[in-house]
């Protein structure tokens, strides 16, 4: 498994896209603390961009990376290794070359110019989104031989989540506004850990109000012990239930 590991890392880097990866989040970071100085403001500037460029980029690398590798599996495959160690290495892998790349991009210009609670939120969030999204590229790749079309899968996975589910939920509680829908918003926020990032890192900014109607009851429960446990146990259920099912898959697939 370490060794298999170490060879997946080695892989990653020698294309120099975590390099790339790296560099870009680190102007972006860079750039948002040259505009301002409030942190309250590079968070929110952060978390916007982070919302939308990790998933995104964990999606589509994921995918690609399967792919890429699909031979070394297969050779991996054809050796007294088991399956789930095989596909382990390359999950963690992707996992860790993007987490790494959020900690690097990010984390060293908040050691520069200063950092609060709310940019250690985002580092967190970035990082348990990247696993979330990896997890879906990867069950995406094992799912079907047409690697377009795995792309294409993340890449809808990706939209629904980042950009349709949203309306979906304003089309809900749009057409039952007469009705109490709090605890049905909550069950809804749920079901989506794009969501639920930016709740997370809104409620650290104490800016809930850009939630609309519902924020001072997600504030009310996301911020006490019982709402911050359960928003970490659902992420980790999002990270755990499409990697899992991968890996169930990936074992039963015929190479």
């Amino acid at each position: 498994m370490r060794k298999l590991l170490k060879y997946a890392l080695y892989d990653i880097l020698k294309s120099r896209f975590a390099l790339i990866y790296t560099v870009f989040l680190a102007l972006v970071a860079i750039s948002t603390y040259q505009v301002t100085e409030d942190m309250s403001k590079v968070s929110l500037s952060l978390m916007n961009i982070l919302i939308m460029i990790v998933p995104l980029i964990s999606a589509v690398f994921a995918t690609t990376h399967f792919y890429n590798n699909l031979e070394f599996i297969e050779l991996m495959l054809a050796q007294p290794v088991r399956r789930s160690q095989v596909f382990f290495s390359q999950l963690l892998a992707v996992v860790c070359m993007l987490s790494l790349s959020i900690i690097l991009g990010f984390g060293l210009p908040m050691v520069l110019w200063g950092a609060d609670s709310s940019l250690i939120m985002l580092l967190v969030v970035g990082i348990i989104l990247s696993a979330v999204f990896t997890g879906f590229a990867f069950l995406a790749s094992v799912l079907t031989r047409d690697k377009a079309k795995a792309i294409g899968i993340s890449l809808a996975l990706w939209i629904f989540f980042s950009l349709v589910y949203d309306g979906l939920v304003l089309y809900i509680i749009y057409t039952f506004a007469d009705y109490p829908l709090e605890k049905a918003t909550l069950a809804m926020v749920m079901l989506n850990p794009v969501d639920l990032g930016r709740i997370l890192m809104l409620l650290q900014l104490d800016i809930s109000a850009l939630m609309g109607y519902t924020g001072a009851f997600f504030k009310q429960f996301f911020s006490g012990n019982l709402g911050t446990i359960l928003a970490i146990g659902t992420l980790a259920i999002w990270i755990l239930v499409p990697n899992y099912a991968a890996m169930s898959v990936f074992k039963k697939r015929d190479f």
